[in-house]
């Protein structure tokens, strides 16, 4: 029978590419390491690693899969009986889209290690293009993104609804307005992330729809830098909402853009895996903090907010709105 050390091998080979390096990682020869894979694709009856290319086998990227899963579930046991001991403790791993986490991430750090000193948080800033992948191979715990996730294996639950904006400096004829049709922007120039992102593609669909086409003065890829150019005086700039969150110059204006449909942002986790203690922590905290801190935020909704109309649904038809611990354990194998 397969034993978890040889799944936890063969994971180490995988991601360091040579039976040297994994030996290095696990503290042992590689001699070792040889052995483990060895004895692992003949109960297997596979080869698992394909020795000239350094990398899986097709066979061996199915066994390595659910290795990762059982890594997850193992890990779990020990943080679930760790907590009923009320000794919250351990590490999780939160993918978080950079718009957002501008905003969220110092939020969660201080109030998760202000309430459970014993829980660390690392967070990783990437688009939800980036995120999805990780969730998936269990490289994260969670993860927020942007919403609708065509995934299969992510289960995702709202958070909130984020206007599109127009940011513009004072002496811009766009900043004399609250709010602008979208008909009427397409007079102006602006910056917009380049064509094949989702925010781009969104924005397409909803001109598309009243006949008109954005006017770029440049294209940009990543809306941080976009808001800084803006910022930075170079043309005014089409964004979610929360990329001007508190980091807005005196004098520039967030002007609504009517009739572009909203963005709505999620938090996303692996369905195939049974989220532990440390994890659904972290993940109360996030929408603590969401509902707490949108109440604040000008064009952002929480949750508890969004109209039914705003349900986003994936491939398989559902979509989470209530929280993941309030839930049974829902689907746990392939």
């Amino acid at each position: 029978m397969m034993d978890v050390r040889q799944l936890n091998v063969l994971l180490a080979v995988a991601e360091h590419q040579s039976f040297s390096a994994a030996a290095q990682a696990l503290h042992t020869v590689q001699s070792n390491v040889s052995a483990h894979i060895s004895r692992l694709e003949q109960e297997a009856g596979a080869t698992l690693i394909d020795r000239a290319r350094r990398c899986l086998t097709p066979e061996g990227q199915v066994v390595a899969d659910r290795a990762r899963r059982i890594q997850v579930e193992l890990q779990a046991i020990s943080d679930d009986l760790a907590s009923m001991r009320a000794n919250l403790s351990g590490t999780v791993t939160v993918g978080v889209i950079g718009t957002t986490a501008r905003w969220i991430a110092p939020l969660v750090l201080d109030e998760v290690g202000r309430l459970h000193p014993g829980l660390d948080v690392v967070i990783l800033d990437a688009t939800t293009t980036s995120l999805v992948p990780l969730l998936v191979q269990n490289r994260l715990d969670l993860a927020v993104v942007n919403l609708p996730v065509e995934d299969p294996d992510i289960e995702t639950d709202e958070l909130f609804s984020e206007d599109r904006v127009v940011i513009a400096p004072a002496d811009h004829e766009l900043a004399r307005r609250d709010r602008i049709d979208l008909v009427e922007l397409a007079q102006h120039e602006i910056l917009l992330p380049p064509r094949g992102t989702a925010f781009r593609d969104e924005v397409d669909t909803d001109a598309r729809r009243v006949r008109v086409e954005l006017r770029t003065k440049a294209e940009i890829d990543g809306l941080r830098l976009l808001a800084s150019l803006a910022f930075a005086g170079f043309a005014p700039a089409l964004l979610p909402a929360s990329a001007t969150h508190g980091s807005s110059p005196q004098g520039w204006r967030s002007v609504k853009v009517d009739r572009l449909s909203p963005r709505l942002v999620g938090l996303a986790r692996n369905r195939r895996t049974m989220p532990a203690a440390p994890p659904r922590t972290v993940a109360d905290a996030i929408r603590r903090i969401v509902r707490r801190e949108s109440a604040n935020q000008p064009h952002i909704l929480s949750v508890e907010a969004l109209s039914p109309q705003l349900v986003v649904k994936g491939p398989s038809g559902r979509h989470a709105r209530t929280p993941w611990k309030a839930r049974g354990r829902g689907p746990s194998g392939p």
